[in-house]
């Protein structure tokens, strides 16, 4: 596959998780929020599990199992903030803010594993700041939805983190995948049927939405990024991936009539400088495949590119 082609499936992943930022709102109209994760998880786990079948003769180790479970109870956590961040959150201040994980998974490599942040990253982070503050008109003016997608995005950039050490120790990014979607329905399907008003009813009048979330934004996506980074730079697919948010954004305009002021454009744009600075620092710095930032919900299939990469070769952002 050339490079080209290899990114412009790559710009087709981001517009599936931009655009299926949309379907996390709208779904909120026929499911409340733990449901609708417990569902979609369901779906993308359902899908992936038949290919965990190929990776049965791989060997695992000792804490294989501890390790699957940290992460899955990681991604559980993340996904399910990402969603209720959507009760209080407009699509497009929810893509922006979410996506700044690009910019904290260092930050939390270097808390977690000791990779100190460069004075770009430091000065990146101080930027996705000041760019959440304009898109949501200041600290005074930061609803709850917003700060649960800051929220969100810090627990996604602490399971990015946990998952490069699950793949360089274990590898089976198939089994890492179906096992992080099905415990988070197992924890969300239980909440929703006590909590929420999960009923055959809802979960039918949800079906579009969970069809684009379960198979476009998760198996569909997450297949794409599988094939794609064995042939493009990690570098390289972090800058197309953060392209979601924008795609998020306009997603937003065109279906939901979402508009942002001119200080909350600005802020969007800062936001999105911020991520891409990170990528590029990463690109100019000799980033080798399998190393760089990657889009958060998407790094459990994209480490499967690379499952015996060295361990001076993080998958983390």
């Amino acid at each position: 596959m050339s490079l080209l082609k290899a990114n412009l499936l790559l710009l087709l992943a981001a517009a599936l998780w931009g655009f299926g930022n949309v379907a996390q709102k709208t779904v909120l109209a026929h499911l409340d929020a733990l449901s609708a994760v417990g569902l979609r998880c369901l779906i993308g786990g359902l899908l992936v599990l038949p290919f965990v079948l190929t990776e049965r003769r791989l060997p695992a180790g000792p804490a294989h199992f501890s390790s699957l479970v940290r992460i899955g109870v990681l991604f559980a956590v993340s996904v399910t903030l990402q969603q209720l961040c959507y009760l209080g959150a407009t699509v497009t201040n929810a893509s922006f803010m979410i996506s700044t994980a690009t910019v904290m998974t260092p930050l939390a490599a270097w808390l977690l594993i000791g990779e100190r942040p460069t004075a770009s990253l430091i000065f990146a982070a101080g930027l996705t700041v000041v760019g959440a503050m304009l898109l949501s008109g200041g600290v005074a003016s930061l609803s709850g939805g917003d700060l649960t997608a800051i929220l969100s995005a810090a627990c996604y950039a602490l399971w990015t983190v946990e998952l490069g050490r699950h793949m360089q120790a274990h590898g089976r990014p198939f089994t890492a995948a179906a096992a992080q979607f099905l415990l988070a329905a197992a924890f969300a399907l239980p909440l929703g049927v006590m909590q929420g008003n999960l009923s055959l009813g809802a979960a039918l009048a949800a079906g579009p939405e969970l069809g684009i979330l379960g198979v476009f934004s998760t198996a569909v996506a997450f297949g794409i990024q599988i094939v794609t980074q064995r042939f493009t730079p990690a570098s390289h697919v972090a800058v197309i991936v953060s392209a979601e948010s924008v795609f998020g954004a306009l997603g937003a305009a065109i279906f939901l009539g979402e508009r942002n002021s001119p200080l909350g454009a600005l802020g969007a744009a800062i936001i999105l400088v911020a991520i891409l600075s990170v990528a590029m620092s990463n690109r100019t710095a000799g980033t080798p495949f399998g190393a760089g930032p990657i889009h958060p919900f998407g790094a459990a299939v994209a480490a499967s590119a690379h499952p015996s990469v060295n361990s001076d070769q993080r998958d983390i952002s």
